[in-house]
């Protein structure tokens, strides 16, 4: 009771409006009625939460423009007609679907569009793009076939000298930090595999990212740690070799909409890997946790990086080139 009285007062002393009082009123323990009109003041919190969200949407909007403008650079500067397009996934390769339709449209481009997840897919499909696949993209022809010279891309040679095998001409994806060997980590949206395979069927990966995810070294600035895709029944093995091999912690990603771990488009779980800062030879770790029993892929992508484009906060883009 002293509680209540205690609230009715601070009620009364406040000026509450008659249906804030309403509510108040359920929170308390009863022992008369409301009698008096009030009405509520705006709590000074919403002011301040109303001025963070303005700054927060304006770092947001600087953040979404310099994404937008290192992506309509990359796809204006590889993608031509008569080519075969990877595409990746992500908040940045949105901006590059868009810009793709668009020359399409404008400019009657012949592109083949092969996703990296089923988020990319669903993108190629809404815009109306011409979706392929890996059984299709890469082909290989011969000399004198129907497809030899058909397709415009990079070739390799296989064991036949006679035989060309057609790569996909680039692949456009984002990145979760990028360092200065462009070594990147890849996979906070949990599409890391398939973005790998597609990646390794080009000799042109292209990231667009924007200049927050730039970094002198992996860790800085992505706290959340390297993904690497597992089998569900390996997990728990794969987390105590990778800590009693290269130490820091493997933690098991959960589903933000559902209970229980996050399943990958492959079926798998992924382990975000807060890994030590003293690591620096990521080749030789790349290496070590792929070779791990039950280990699908990691989401360190090292020496696979063509050029980054990173779109700066005042709307100007920064390009790095690999020297191969």
């Amino acid at each position: 009771m002293a509680l209540s009285a205690w609230c009715l007062w601070k009620a009364k002393r406040w000026r509450f409006s008659g249906c804030h009082a309403e509510i108040f009123r359920g929170c308390l323990i009863p022992f008369r009625d409301y009698s008096f009109p009030v009405k509520l003041p705006r709590p000074r919190i919403n002011s301040f939460c109303n001025a963070t969200s303005r700054v927060h949407q304006k770092v947001m909007g600087v953040v979404d423009d310099a994404k937008k403008a290192a992506a309509f650079r990359a796809v204006d500067d590889y993608v031509k007609n008569n080519t075969s397009i990877g595409v990746g996934s992500g908040s940045t390769v949105i901006y590059a679907i868009e810009r793709i339709a668009e020359r399409v449209a404008r400019e009657n481009l012949n592109l083949v569009c092969v996703p990296t997840s089923f988020q990319a897919k669903q993108l190629i499909l809404q815009h109306s793009l011409t979706l392929g696949e890996l059984e299709s993209f890469p082909q290989v022809s011969w000399p004198g076939s129907p497809l030899f010279g058909a397709r415009i891309g990079l070739s390799a040679s296989l064991s036949d000298p006679q035989c060309t095998s057609f790569q996909l001409d680039c692949v456009i994806d984002g990145a979760d930090e990028v360092d200065p060997n462009m070594t990147l980590i890849k996979g906070g949206g949990g599409c890391l595999t398939q973005e790998k395979i597609v990646a390794s069927c080009s000799e042109r990966l292209v990231i667009i990212v924007d200049y927050t995810k730039e970094s002198p070294h992996l860790g800085q600035h992505y706290t959340k740690g390297v993904p690497i895709e597992v089998l569900p029944l390996a997990y728990v093995p794969v987390q105590r070799k990778i800590e009693d091999m290269f130490g820091g912690r493997a933690e098991l990603r959960m589903a933000k909409m559902k209970a229980g771990p996050l399943v990958t488009d492959n079926g798998n779980f992924i382990l975000d890997w807060k890994f030590p800062p003293a690591l620096s030879d990521w080749r030789a770790v790349n290496q070590g946790v792929s070779m791990i029993p039950g280990v699908v892929e990691t989401g360190l992508f090292v020496g696979m990086t063509t050029q980054v484009y990173y779109g700066m906060a005042d709307g100007s883009v920064k390009l790095h080139k690999s020297a191969r």
